[in-house]
């Protein structure tokens, strides 16, 4: 963690965290996801889609590294069940509103 300098002056990270926040507040999320998609085909232009291949690997094999190698299963697993519990819930909401059921409002 970064320390206050002397004076009170913010650090480097307090000064990104503060403009990053005041850009989003006033641009919002979608000024982000034009700048990544420029910046993703700039990179893809200029080093060609395959680094993107080649990046995703040797950051695979880092995570492996770092987690061990049934991390990915386990996550996956996470993911799995997730999903698994929201389509339930969807078809429980569904069967809900074709039954006549409209969150507690008397069926006409």
């Amino acid at each position: 963690m970064a320390t206050k300098k002397p004076g009170g002056a913010m650090t480097v990270a307090e000064a990104g965290r503060m403009g990053g926040k005041l850009v989003s507040e006033k641009y919002g999320p979608e000024f982000y996801e034009k700048i990544g998609k420029l910046g993703g085909s700039s990179t893809a232009e200029k080093y060609g889609s395959e680094f993107f291949g080649r990046i995703g690997q040797k950051g695979g094999r880092a995570v492996t590294a770092k987690y061990g190698a049934g991390h990915f299963e386990r996550i996956g697993r996470k993911g799995g069940q997730k999903v698994a519990s929201l389509v339930e819930r969807a078809k429980a909401a569904d069967a809900h509103e074709t039954s006549g059921g409209t969150g507690g409002e008397p069926a006409s």
